[in-house]
């Protein structure tokens, strides 16, 4: 049995809703970002973190990776040429719509108040409806890889429901039907009503 430490409204989200597509079952320990309960298991307060028996994992990317290679599902197969199109996808998918996110959040509400620069966070709208633009001519069909859900339409779309939250530019109407089709699957909205 796993355990999912973290809120819903966080990153936990991506895990929870892989362990529902994978039908998997987990514990859930809800709470926030660098509060004493998630410092139990990550030193630095930062959620999620997935409990594997005696092991505790974290980043919620490096633990969907983990999921997909151990249950061989939501990805192709490692040491494939599939599977490096998939990996450059999730990469390009942190650093151009995850990152961007984590930055505008950093200087909301993260960083101290005199630490934040709250001008920045244009640039970073511009930037995120520009990978956006990208990510929605990429979209072909029901998946954004093949025919099957992989871990980047998971990501994708925690990305562009994270962006709704935070007051971004709506997304272009392909890229936004694309993800409510993704919010519609059950596995999703079962992680998502998870009490906090």
């Amino acid at each position: 049995m796993y355990t999912v430490i973290g809120a819903t409204k966080t990153r936990a989200m991506r895990v929870m809703w892989m362990l529902e597509e994978i039908g998997q079952p987990y514990n859930h320990i809800a709470c926030a970002p660098r509060s004493e309960e998630a410092k139990k298991y990550n030193p630095s307060g930062k959620i999620p973190a997935l409990l594997v028996g005696d092991d505790v994992l974290t980043d919620s990317v490096a633990i969907m990776h983990y999921l997909a290679d151990k249950h061989g599902a939501l990805t192709a197969p490692a040491g494939t040429p599939a599977r490096a199109k998939q990996d450059a996808l999730t990469f390009w998918l942190i650093d151009e719509m995850d990152a961007i996110l984590w930055a505008a959040a950093k200087h909301s509400f993260v960083f101290p108040q005199e630490q934040r620069v709250p001008e920045i966070k244009d640039s970073l709208k511009a930037e995120f409806a520009r990978s956006a633009s990208i990510l929605s001519e990429r979209l072909e069909g029901a998946y954004l890889i093949g025919d099957s859900l992989t871990v980047p339409d998971l990501l994708a779309t925690h990305c562009i429901n994270w962006s709704i939250g935070a007051g971004f530019p709506r997304v272009d109407d392909k890229l936004g039907h694309w993800a409510k089709s993704m919010r519609d699957r059950p596995a999703f909205k079962a992680a998502a009503t998870k009490e906090d």
